[in-house]
């Protein structure tokens, strides 16, 4: 904890990154930088948990709630495939009417459509959300959507690893240790994840400092033969419109500096994750390509559609082209991939 606070108070830019490319290196000497053609798709903006920086959910009762049907998902994973993608992003609320039978069948009718469509979907949340619906265990309900055809679990729901933070930003999500509970036993079932960090709102510097400690905790309790975390994506509070700002006078308050600075921090201090993962949505291309000789080897996907922070003013664009083009003028090699990072032809 002391190091991480001190790298972040007192440590030169300069140095943080020159010494976080170098860390980079030791994972990644091919110099290639990965990206992902995917699509983001929300199964309902049904939600229980009241997040104050979140727009988009409704209310069980309100005007304007959904849950996309199965005519919904082929529209858009058709429209996915034709862009070269191969992966669907499955978001959705906590829903307190939607359990296990429901997620099981949709994944069985989209896996039995599109067999080789991979699904990474949910998240810590949304998994302790339905576990307790029903009155299961963390790893009963992992088991039932990874034969339902669940390949990968997102790490949705983090924000800060902090009870004190989330009792105030989201104080119907689940604790950290249970977001953390569920990312275990994932990684005991060799469900490939990724951690998560929203931050820049009302956390402390040692609240961050601590959210990177705990994941790196959970990394190092995987088995051997388990991936774990793929990659870490950290992005900045976007404030637009949230209940954050308009009525609590939160606002952002990471510069492009503090981002790439903690771009470069991670990397010091998770050196059991492989990769780092720069968010170019919400922080800008440019920024973006800094973060990529700061200690990042990723840049994500050209998210073909995203609503939350959308919603909250990530007004960012690209498509594969350009992603291709940010990442080659930035010095490196394009590369293709898949959740689980393995790289693909394009």
């Amino acid at each position: 904890m002391e190091d991480g606070i001190c790298l972040n108070n007192n440590a030169p830019t300069s140095e943080l990154i020159f010494i976080a490319n170098e860390i980079r290196k030791q994972f990644h000497n091919d110099n290639k930088v990965t990206w992902i053609i995917d699509r983001n798709v929300n199964i309902t903006n049904v939600c229980i948990a009241r997040c104050k920086f979140c727009n988009f959910h409704r209310l069980v009762n309100q005007e304007g709630t959904y849950i996309t049907n199965i005519d919904e998902y082929k529209q858009k994973i058709d429209e996915m495939l034709l862009l070269g993608g191969n992966q669907l992003l499955l978001q959705g609320g906590l829903h307190p009417k939607l359990g296990l039978e429901f997620y099981n069948d949709l994944f069985r009718k989209l896996k039995k459509v599109y067999p080789s469509v991979k699904l990474h979907a949910l998240g810590p949340a949304e998994i302790h959300h339905i576990a307790r619906i029903e009155k299961t265990s963390y790893r009963d309900v992992l088991i039932q959507l990874t034969q339902s055809g669940l390949d990968s679990l997102p790490g949705a729901g983090a924000e800060i690893l902090s009870d004190r933070v989330r009792k105030i930003l989201s104080p119907g999500k689940c604790t950290a240790d249970e977001w953390l509970n569920v990312m275990h036993e994932a990684h005991k079932l060799k469900i490939t994840t990724s951690a998560t960090m929203m931050f820049g709102h009302i956390e402390t510097i040692e609240e961050r400092i601590q959210h990177l400690i705990s994941i790196r905790q959970v990394q190092s309790e995987k088995p051997e033969d388990s991936q774990g975390f793929a990659t870490f994506v950290p992005w900045p509070f976007q404030e637009e419109h949230t209940v954050l700002k308009n009525s609590l006078g939160i606002k952002n308050s990471i510069t492009s500096e503090d981002y790439i600075r903690f771009i470069a921090i991670s990397r010091l201090m998770l050196p059991n994750f492989k990769n780092i993962q720069a968010s170019w949505l919400t922080v800008s291309v440019p920024v973006g390509q800094i973060c990529l000789h700061a200690g990042a080897n990723d840049f994500g996907s050209i998210m073909i559609e995203e609503n939350v922070v959308s919603v909250a003013g990530a007004s960012h664009t690209m498509d594969a082209k350009g992603m291709v083009k940010a990442i080659s003028t930035a010095g490196f090699i394009p590369q293709l991939r898949n959740q689980k990072y393995d790289y693909v032809n394009s």
